[in-house]
């Protein structure tokens, strides 16, 4: 098993005043714990509670090493691969994994609330826990789903994991500002497995906690150190310690920048620091070559604080430590003194002494550089700022030499003071612990070591409790013990420190504990050697008892001191003192006593047999030095009388040790000299001791009794035994017998009997049976319970029978008369019979209870599928099912158990399914203890757990919603089918503690009702539980669940609430109110008048209309005459006020000659109406006729569309499949980076920014370039840059252009800094949010009207290059060339650019172009269509002859000329323009192949032009016009295929095709059957687009995580529930911002280019792509077209669940974020042009000079900052601009 590979460690507390050279001392404790190595060791010293963490375990420890608690941590199912929770589904590698503890650490509590332990563990990515520190097994915090920003330790147990708990002030958080903030910094070492993006030192937040932010949690706010490369920082943490106002790390790892060896470093950060701006790093030289620090402890030397570290060899430049070590010591104030240098070195001298040498650089790859700012910029900023480069590294080392060296490996250290001496006690690997005096100087003494443990080593922890008495160890096997320095003489010889002999106490101590340690002489101090012990030579009196307080003692002893004459000598060496002071171990020889001590220890013989004058009193058991007892009667000691001869002693008890109660009994007991207690003396020196038990013992004297002698026993016969079989099954020695005498039979003593004991006993007497049904089979356990049932298991053993059949007695259920337990055999058939039982000869009992043997049977099964997942509650009806007892029922679907609940009856039971593996049938069985039952084809099955495919609505009011549920099979064909799995109990779970039943309305749909909520109540999630399948909302259709307000419904009469409503009979009752359709359909509404219905028949946003019945009906309670309208909407019941109808009189009858008039009338008015209805019926057929012609004529071209569009997509895959052998190598033309970024970041420019040189003269250049450096620093602030942006967004003349221009250029100029720039954008990104949340929301990112929108466009199109160059890349090349193929496949007119192949209608040539296609040779064969002008030909020569190539590497069509070439000497050159051009009017045609009539056939060739024509214009963008509309030519226009517009003068000769033209205007949609055939064969290279773009399938872009959650961030902070408006935002800001650009413009992606008639394609699939991107329903408009995409490819779908799957995904990416930033920082940094754009910028600054100035000076940071004068000496340097300096 995985558990046993962990083996036992042993904590050990060892006493300070250990020998230097033993194994180990008796003071030493020992506990041995489970986890196997030990790896932290934690003491709290307030408490003194001691915690332990090791593998699989953590422990809590009293000081004396008792075990309080203990918590089991792993192992758990886990991979380093694999990211948590972890399923093991999804995580094949997932293996039961140890748990090795990496941190343990205290946080100390805040005000009334209590501290906390934090835990770390190497499972699920190195998370964090919080448990009690009065408890450990209490968990306080730990969460089962954590987030990557909460991946704290290293996975890996050989990766090495440090930390430190601070305490700063909180400044930053809003109303919680003011408190105190606990933060865990955390360094920890690179992990080659798992997520490789976490900072080598990281600060964590501990508390306050507020949602949404998260314990242990690395927020965007909190500092880490950013490294350019983790694998080549791979830091390897040894200690982090707190000193002062600093946070200090002590690593080693390979020094990156010179000799690339290994070396030790101290890093150090301000407490307050959050940005990590402070930090600074030294590189620590040990001298003669110890370069790798093992263990480390903050200490001091005569009172100045110290860093001791470890140190030992490195081998042969590797991280591998050899046996050579040392102990170093580093002094703080020397090391604070060299990063300060560092700091300052780097902030003012570029990192450069005066004599150039390099002395601080900046470290971890990050773009930044020493600097050179004012001289005080380290006063001024201590602990760094935004301007300040970082992290600073130090070039020069700090070196100090060996305090003492050993031949062995170092594990650990810690150091103590004593007597103002610092004792070093140093850990190794060998499992010694060496103990070493640090002197004043830093040298040291290594005076001793102590073998802990052979050959295991000493863990990193060591650790000294308060009072610095003793030390604690981590150790793996078990200590040797040796002796306890008790006499001078062996004190003074171990030399060790701590330790010195109390001449007056007699003892081995430390000096502190001497009492007189004060007073010369008398504390001898081991370590020093000219110490001599102290002798006594005479003690006055010799012997004499302690008690005597009276008595004073004179000690004379000899001193090793110098005195002037013997006489001097010996007053000085005779002392006195009083008797009390002393120690019993001072006198050698024991001549002081104490007799009352031994009164406690050995009693009457020890006390008359010591060597002193002790004396015995028996009766008061008191050992005294006097001759007089309290009691009279004396003992004497051995030395004035017999002595222990004298003492009375029990030898043996001669009567029985049971002694009966309620009954006189003699106890006799032989002994000697028992006389002092009472009683008959027998013999001389043998006396018995006789007394009744029932009386006790005159006096209250001890008599002492040897173990030997054995004990008495008092027992009661009665007590138990309450009928006749358990009295006689007592053991015959008690003499227990069965008394059948009055008042009534009872078990008692033999010689307590009255009358003759009874010899046998009463017949069995059966008072219970359980159960009283079995199955015929038998093989269930019968409970009988009763009296006189036997004394023992075979009294009854083949005497139990059930209904006549024999029932096997058990022996493990069989108790004592009372109870016997019986296996039922088989009977046959069905029985019915008491149960008996025998016991000997005695007759049988039976029972009042009747047993039944039944035969249970199924008969059916309700439901009889369910999913596999389980949880189905299944009913299994049948007879007889109450057969045994419950426990002897289980259930089995095949090899499942089903778990049976409640109640058991006879007809029917319940139980649920448990999981399966498969599907499909599988039996029922039902087991009544041995015996199985199954039914006639009674099986069940298991199906695919059920999908909703759809819930609707997504957002609710008090109502209901319905849901589509489809098996997994069907979802996959999209097909509904019957789904029986809703037949068990669904239900709508919100928030954990609010549910609500669902109904069942078909085998595919439910409908659920919701809950009530209030209004204050925020719903966080809802799920659909189907037994045990759970569907949570937003993962159906990636909608987010959300309440609506309820919605208002005003009174009938509104003004008068009270009166009632007036109704005219026959209309309908209008009901205002707001909101009434947000979340209600017109078919959830009901309204009741009175007792009777009023039907809905309209309801809008504002009105509900409602027909009520046509007389008045009552009213429902009957207390108003008048019914009320009431009003129910799900659960909201609303009272609109009562209703009255008018009763108006009837009217008089009509008239007899009024009554005739109207019927001639009516007659002439129907007459009229049969006319008109012969008429209109007539030309309804000639219509008729006419439409069914018009449909014919559709459903034909449906026909041809159709196949068009098959044969058009079966050429274009062709055409595809020989492309895509070029894609994906050098076939994809992909821009490079800089030419990438200079298209986005400057479009339409005609030449490449990123390609200029600063146009400066020679004498100017080198003092420009040195003010644009110092503009680039301050550019640098964030203050100054926010500033700028905001003054110049300020000014008027200040226009849209000018502000997306000066974005680029921040972004070129900020290129190398992108974290930076990227922190900047979002700060200007919260004002803008601001400002749009005061007026409209919705509308923010929808233009580029601010710097700020710019910058995100470029700021997307940096982190989103790797992604188009390796994911989206490919699908828009495809795109691009299917696109031109089918374009150059028809008809593409060069002066207007529309084709007959087109998406866009506007570009649709909509004229019937007769064309033919025709060969080329040249000399490979080309096909053309004859209606293309030489332009077009040649473009598609080129296409051919450079196919694969990009498009800037082929030469442009115009610098080329089209020969004709027809025989030897026949050479024509070709043109689109010449003098054999047709002219007709106004309009000048451009030459076609039919112009030329080239044959089929032709050989034409390409060669060099002379001039250019300058009809095309190709752009550097790779962008291609067509011919301009309104060009003129001599006053002729130009045209191709079709002109502009029609020409009113039409010749005679061409009107005889008018009628086909009007024919086909009538019609114009007709030719948008060619935008269909378009959409078809273009349908999967546009899907594919859109997938690469939207897949949810691969994680999204970093970028595109960090920015939304940034949105949801923000939209959080300003309440903005409104879940469109954040859609909204994420569209304008990806979609919109950056996708729709690259689909409009490939060539900013790809060199290619993009001619008028792609680009109209293009425009649409853009608008169709932003379209799906919007919630709201888009109406067709002028350009329909564009709605052909929407719906078939399902975007909008695909862009709700790509927003919602990086919603619903782990947040607080910016992290990886900015490791991401670094690392394109330093990709394309050396590519970007800075200097240009800081030239740039420097004349808007130059422009609007005097405004920016203003605004610095404003501002009371900058003025700090000097921020204006600095500034002004840019201006100074740039154009020599005459300044205030």
């Amino acid at each position: 098993m995985l558990a046993s590979s962990i083996s036992s460690s042993v904590l050990l507390l060892l006493l300070l005043l250990l020998p230097p050279s033993h194994s180990a001392d008796d003071s030493i404790q020992r506990v041995q714990l489970d986890g196997s190595p030990l790896s932290h060791l934690l003491l709290d010293p307030g408490a003194g509670r001691l915690y332990v963490g090791g593998v699989d375990h953590l422990y809590q420890l009293t000081p004396d090493l008792e075990v309080v608690s203990e918590v089991r941590t792993g192992p758990e199912l886990d991979s380093p691969d694999c990211l948590p929770p972890i399923n093991h589904h999804d995580c094949s590698s997932a293996t039961p994994t140890h748990n090795h503890n990496k941190l343990l650490l205290m946080e100390r509590g805040q005000g009334a609330e209590p501290g906390s332990l934090i835990v770390c563990g190497s499972l699920f990515q190195g998370i964090c826990e919080k448990r009690s520190l009065s408890n450990v097994s209490q968990l306080i915090y730990r969460t089962s789903n954590p987030v990557d920003t909460q991946y704290v330790a290293a996975n890996d147990p050989r990766v090495s994991t440090v930390g430190v708990v601070i305490t700063v002030q909180n400044k930053q958080e809003g109303a919680a500002a003011g408190g105190e903030l606990h933060l865990m910094l955390v360094g920890r070492g690179y992990t080659s497995r798992g997520p490789g993006d976490i900072p080598p030192i990281t600060t964590r937040r501990l508390h306050p906690v507020t949602p949404p932010r998260r314990a242990f949690s690395q927020e965007e706010e909190l500092g880490k150190l950013v490294v350019g490369s983790y694998s080549e920082y791979s830091n390897h943490f040894v200690k982090a310690i707190v000193h002062g106002d600093h946070v200090y790390f002590l690593f080693s790892r390979r020094d990156m920048r010179h000799k690339k060896e290994y070396r030790t470093y101290a890093s150090r950060l301000c407490t307050s620091d959050r940005s990590f701006y402070s930090y600074v790093e030294v590189p620590l030289l040990c001298r003669e070559g110890y370069n790798l620090a093992q263990g480390a402890w903050l200490g001091n030397v005569s009172g100045r604080p110290a860093l001791f570290v470890a140190m030992a060899a490195g081998q042969a430049s590797t991280p591998v430590a050899t046996s050579r070590s040392a102990l170093c010591i580093y002094g703080m104030t020397e090391l604070d003194a060299m990063m300060r240098r560092a700091q300052e070195v780097c902030y003012t001298k570029e990192g450069r002494d005066d004599g150039g040498h390099e002395v601080a650089y900046i470290e971890y790859y990050v773009s930044s550089k020493c600097l050179k700012l004012p001289k005080d910029s380290l006063s001024e900023y201590p602990c760094g700022g935004e301007h300040t480069p970082n992290p600073i590294a130090s070039a020069v080392p700090l070196g100090v030499p060996p305090t003492v060296t050993l031949e062995t490996q170092l594990t650990s250290v810690t150091t103590a003071t004593e007597a103002g001496l610092t004792i070093a006690f140093l850990g190794d690997r060998e499992g010694r612990l060496h103990k070493v005096l640090v002197r004043s100087d830093w040298s040291g003494e290594l005076y001793g070591s102590l073998l802990v443990d052979e050959g295991g080593a000493i863990g990193a922890d060591l650790l000294l409790d308060e009072s610095q008495q003793h030390l604690y160890v981590l150790t793996e096997e078990r200590v040797r013990h040796a002796a306890r320095q008790t006499d001078c003489q062996s004190c003074l010889s171990i030399r060790d420190p701590y330790c010195g002999w109390c001449v007056l106490e007699g003892r081995c101590s430390r000096k502190h504990e001497c009492e007189r340690h004060l007073l010369a002489n008398h504390w001898l101090w081991s370590f020093e050697q000219t110490n001599q012990c102290v002798t006594v030579q005479s003690l006055q009196p010799a012997n004499q008892s302690r008690e005597d307080a009276n008595t004073r003692h004179i000690l004379r002893f000899f001193l090793n001191m110098a005195a002037s004459g013997e006489t001097e000598r010996r007053r000085r060496n005779q002392h006195s003192c009083e008797l009390s002071e002393w120690s019993l171990q001072f006198c050698t020889d024991n001549k002081i006593y104490r007799c009352l001590a031994i009164q406690f220890l050995l009693k009457c013989l020890a006390c008359v047999s010591s060597s002193w004058s002790c004396n015995w009193c028996p009766l008061d058991q008191l050992c005294t030095h006097t001759y007089s007892c309290p009691s009279k009667n004396l003992i004497q000691n051995q030395k004035d009388a017999p002595g222990p001869s004298s003492c009375p002693l029990v030898f043996s008890l001669r009567t029985s040790a049971l002694v009966p109660m309620g009954f006189n009994t003699t106890i006799v007991l032989e002994g000697r000299n028992l006389d002092v207690f009472m009683v008959r003396l027998f013999l001389n020196k043998t006396i018995r001791l006789q007394f009744q038990t029932s009386n006790r013992p005159s006096g209250s004297s001890m008599l002492t009794i040897p173990p030997s002698v054995p004990s008495v026993h008092l027992y009661d016969c009665s007590a138990g035994q309450s009928d006749c079989s358990q009295c006689k099954a007592v053991p015959k020695e008690y003499g227990c017998v069965w008394c059948p005498g009055s008042p009534a039979p009872s078990c008692v003593y033999s010689q307590s009997c009255s009358s003759s004991p009874s010899d046998t006993c009463p017949s069995p007497q059966i008072t219970q049976v359980f159960p009283v049904s079995g199955p015929l089979e038998g093989g269930i356990l019968v409970t009988i319970t009763g009296s006189n049932l036997g004394t023992r298991y075979q009294d009854v053993l083949g005497g139990v029978k059930v209904a006549d059949v024999p029932c096997l007695a058990q022996p493990e259920g069989y108790r004592i008369s009372t109870r016997v337990v019986c296996e039922l055999q088989r009977s046959g058939k069905n029985r019915v019979g008491p149960v008996q039982v025998t016991v000997g000869t005695t007759s049988p009992g039976r029972s009042a209870q009747m047993f039944t043997y039944q035969d249970p049977q199924l008969t059916s099964l309700v439901p009889d599928k369910g999913p596999v997942s389980g949880g189905t509650k299944l009913t299994i009806k049948g007879r007889q099912l109450m057969t045994g007892q419950k426990s002897d029922l289980t259930a089995f679907l095949g090899q499942q158990p089903c778990y049976i609940l409640n109640e058991v009856t006879d007809s029917h039971f319940v139980c649920k399914t448990g999981s399966s593996n498969q599907t499909g049938a599988v039996p029922v069985q039902v087991f009544f203890g041995k015996a199985d039952r199954t039914g006639p084809d009674l099986t069940f099955r298991y199906l695919d757990d059920p999908v909703i495919t759809k819930a609707t609505p997504p957002c609710f009011l008090i109502r209901a919603i319905s849901v589509w549920v489809e098996p997994l099979e069907v979802q996959r064909v999209k097909r509904r089918r019957r789904f029986a799995l809703l037949t068990a109990k669904q239900q709508l779970v919100f928030n954990g503690t609010m549910a609500t039943r669902c109904s069942v309305l078909s085998s595919s749909e439910i409908t659920c009702r919701t809950p009530a909520v209030s209004p204050e109540l925020r719903v966080k999630g809802v799920w659909f539980q189907l037994d045990n399948v759970r569907v949570h909302f937003n993962s159906i259709e990636g909608k987010t669940f959300r309440y609506l307000p309820n919605p208002q419904l005003f009174p009938l009469n509104r003004e008068a609430p009270d009166a009632p409503y007036r109704f005219k009979p026959g209309g309908v009752i209008a009901v205002e109110g707001q909101d009434l359709t947000k979340a209600m359909t017109k078919d959830e509404v009901q309204a009741r008048l009175g007792e009777q219905g009023c039907e809905v028949k309209t309801l809008d946003r504002t009105h509900l209309y409602c027909e009520p019945p046509e007389t008045q009906p009552l009213s429902v309670d009957g207390s108003n005459e008048l019914p009320s309208l009431k009003v129910f909407m799900g659960n909201l019941k609303v009272d609109l006020g009562l209703v009255q109808y008018d009763s108006d009189s009837l009217l008089s009858p009509i008239p007899l000659a009024a009554q005739i008039g109207l019927g001639a009338g009516a007659a002439v008015i129907i007459l009229s109406v049969l006319v008109v209805i012969l008429m209109y019926r007539r030309k309804s057929k000639q219509a008729l006729r006419d439409y069914k012609k018009v449909l014919l004529q559709l459903e034909t071209l449906e026909i041809n569309v159709g196949d068009q569009c098959r044969k058009e997509f079966t050429d274009l895959m062709t055409e595809m499949m020989d492309l895509s052998s070029d894609v994906g190598g050098p076939g994809l033309p992909l821009l490079d980076y800089k030419t990438y970024a200079d298209r986005i970041f400057f479009p339409g420019q005609q030449t490449a920014l990123l390609s200029h040189q600063l146009d400066l003269p020679e004498s100017r250049r080198q003092t420009v370039e040195q003010g644009l450096q110092q503009l680039n620093n301050l550019l640098n602030n964030r203050l100054f840059l926010t500033r700028f942006i905001h003054t110049l967004e300020a000014q008027q003349g200040f226009s849209q252009r000018d502000r997306g221009y000066v974005a680029s250029l921040l972004t070129i100029a900020l290129h190398d800094k992108l974290e930076y720039f990227t922190e900047v954008m979002k700060t200007l990104l919260q004002d803008l949010v601001q400002q749009y949340v005061a007026k409209n929301p919705k509308l923010m990112l929808r233009r580029t009207e601010t710097v700020v929108e710019k910058m995100l466009t470029n700021w997307m199109s940096i982190c989103l290059y790797s992604f188009l160059k390796e994911v989206a890349g490919e699908p828009l090349y495809m795109l691009y060339r299917a696109i031109k193929y089918q374009v150059d496949k028809g008809p593409v007119d060069a002066v207007t650019g529309k084709a007959k192949r087109t998406l866009n209608d506007s570009h649709l040539l909509r004229e019937d172009i007769d064309y033919s296609a025709m060969l080329f040779f040249t000399p490979w064969s080309y096909s053309h269509l004859s209606m293309n002008v030489w332009v077009q030909v040649k473009d598609k020569i080129l296409d051919q002859v450079y196919r694969g190539a990009p498009f800037s590497q082929r030469p442009a069509a115009d610098s080329l000329d089209l020969e004709w070439r027809s025989g030897q000497a026949g050479h024509l050159t070709l043109s689109d323009d010449d003098v054999t051009a047709v002219v007709h009017g106004r309009w000048k045609r451009l030459n076609t192949l039919q112009h030329y009539k080239v044959p089929d056939g032709a050989t034409v060739a390409l060669i060099p032009r002379f001039h250019s024509s300058g009809i095309n214009q190709v752009f550097q963008t790779g962008e291609k016009a067509p011919m301009l509309e309104g060009e003129e030519e001599e006053g002729l226009r130009l045209w191709h295929l079709v002109k502009s517009s029609e020409d009113p003068e039409m010749p005679k000769h061409r009107k005889s095709s008018m009628r086909e033209r009007e024919r086909a205007k009538a019609i114009p949609e007709i030719y948008l059957t060619r935008l269909l055939s378009m959409k078809g064969t273009l349908q999967k290279f546009v899907d594919d687009v859109f997938v690469a773009i939207l897949s949810t399938k691969r994680p999204p872009p970093i970028a595109v995580r960090f920015f939304f959650d940034f949105l949801d961030d923000m939209a959080e902070k300003h309440a903005i529930d409104d879940p469109e408006t954040v859609h909204i935002w994420k569209t304008n800001s990806l979609p919109l911002r950056f996708w729709v650009n690259i689909l409009k413009n490939p060539q900013f992606v790809l060199d290619v280019q993009v001619t008028d008639s792609i680009d109209a394609v293009l425009s649409v699939i853009a608008q169709t792509f932003i379209d799906s991107c919007t919630t709201s329903e888009h109406k067709v408009g002028r350009v329909g077209p564009v709605s052909l995409y929407t719906s078939p490819t399902g975007c909008s779908v695909c862009v709700c669940r790509y927003y919602s799957d990086i919603h619903s995904a782990a947040s607080g990416c910016y992290q990886e974020m900015n490791s991401t930033l670094t690392e394109l920082s330093g990709s394309f940094a050396s590519e970007m042009n800075s200097l240009v754009a800081l030239h740039e910028l420097y004349k808007y600054i130059n422009k609007y000079y005097d405004q920016i100035i203003m605004s610095l000076e404003e501002d009371t940071s900058g003025q700090k900052m000097q921020l204006a004068y600095r500034l002004q000496q840019v201006a100074a340097l740039v154009e020599n601009k005459v300044t205030d300096l």
